[in-house]
């Protein structure tokens, strides 16, 4: 990751997200969630920082942000090293996280990356046609029975009364993270976020990730990322 200023970004990630057809098979490659982390983000934390904060006055409308910041992931190993930044938080074990962003911004390709660094193991599937993946993460200090990870994908979802019928709200009501994605689709449904991730793909292939936090819970993971 670069500041926003430094020319010369070079081109990393791809455009395209994980859709419902990708097979991503096989054990987790980390040892331990976030273990494998600490030495790679130890290295570019002196040279990765975070920049154009801005902090805003809380307001009582929905999500309302209480502070924000924007970086530059100009590769695919910057955005795996902010999702295994992000996975080292306690915060995590109770939140809700929306992601925002155009088809191919990065949206599923984030949660993949923060699911193995959580040390979930095996096929990571795309909930796009089931709307939600369940996923259970080992344990580690934070949780330590293990943390119930729950994938949303409201991209096709057009029926409020599958709201209901599905059990989503008891989902949000329980312990346990929350990622979704396309949270504008179930508006007035789904509780405020905690946190938020706007992804914004650039011309040269790199990605502006905006980071809003919307609650208490929200200002602990913006710390955690980017002390």
């Amino acid at each position: 990751m670069e500041t926003l200023l430094e020319p010369g970004l070079q081109a990393g990630l791809g455009t395209r997200e994980v859709d419902s057809s990708h097979s991503d098979l096989g054990e987790s490659e980390f040892p331990a969630p976030g273990l494998y982390l600490r030495d790679e983000l130890s290295s570019i934390d002196h040279q990765t920082p975070i920049v154009e904060t801005a902090v805003e006055s809380a307001q009582p409308a929905r999500a309302a942000s209480l502070a924000q910041r924007s970086l530059r992931c100009a590769s695919e190993d910057d955005t795996q090293a902010l999702a295994g930044r992000l996975a080292l938080s306690p915060a995590l074990a109770h939140a809700t996280l929306t992601l925002h962003g155009d088809l191919g911004a990065g949206k599923t390709t984030f949660v993949r990356h923060l699911l193995r660094a959580l040390g979930v193991s095996g096929r990571i599937k795309s909930p796009t046609y089931a709307v939600v993946e369940p996923h259970r993460a080992p344990p580690a200090p934070a949780w330590p029975a293990g943390l119930s990870v729950s994938h949303f994908d409201f991209y096709r979802f057009s029926d409020p009364r599958e709201w209901e019928d599905a059990g989503f709200r008891e989902i949000f009501a329980d312990p346990g993270l929350k990622l979704v994605e396309w949270p504008e689709k179930a508006q007035g449904l789904m509780p405020a976020p905690d946190f938020s991730l706007e992804l914004a793909l650039q011309e040269d292939e790199s990605r502006i990730v905006t980071l809003k936090a919307h609650s208490p819970t929200g200002l602990r993971l913006l710390e955690d990322i980017a002390p």
